[in-house]
């Protein structure tokens, strides 16, 4: 079983700037993703951003060159710091992570966070 933490969020005015944070704890599994998806009210769930055990990252379309997502493989943790921010990235930010576990086969499994809720004000 893996236990996300999340932290950070809050409200924050136009061109403000916050960070998150998303923790993953547990046994028995090693990381191959971790990122964030947002939903605004009466939208559909996005990608925001997202990072792989390796570094790779990608993000989406509204967030390219704003957001910046990091992690700690050491921490098995993941941050995403938002800046430049508008009402439009308004939403509630909900960690995502995929681990990899083995025992008598090798399985992917996705875990979400409980989400952490994002306002900006104009």
């Amino acid at each position: 079983q893996v236990e996300l933490v999340e932290s950070g969020g809050g409200l924050v005015q136009a061109g403000g700037s916050l960070r998150l944070s998303c923790a993953a704890s547990g046994s028995g599994f090693s990381i191959a993703s971790m990122g964030w998806y947002r939903q605004g009210p009466g939208n559909e769930r996005e990608l925001v951003a997202r990072i792989t055990s390796a570094g790779d990252t990608n993000y989406g379309d509204s967030v390219k060159g704003r957001f910046t997502i990091s992690g700690d493989n050491a921490k098995n943790a993941a941050y995403l710091q938002m800046n430049s921010l508008t009402p439009e990235d308004t939403a509630g930010y909900y960690c995502i992570v995929g681990v990899v576990v083995v025992d008598s086969i090798r399985r992917l499994i996705y875990y979400w966070g409980q989400g952490t809720q994002v306002t900006v004000s104009s």
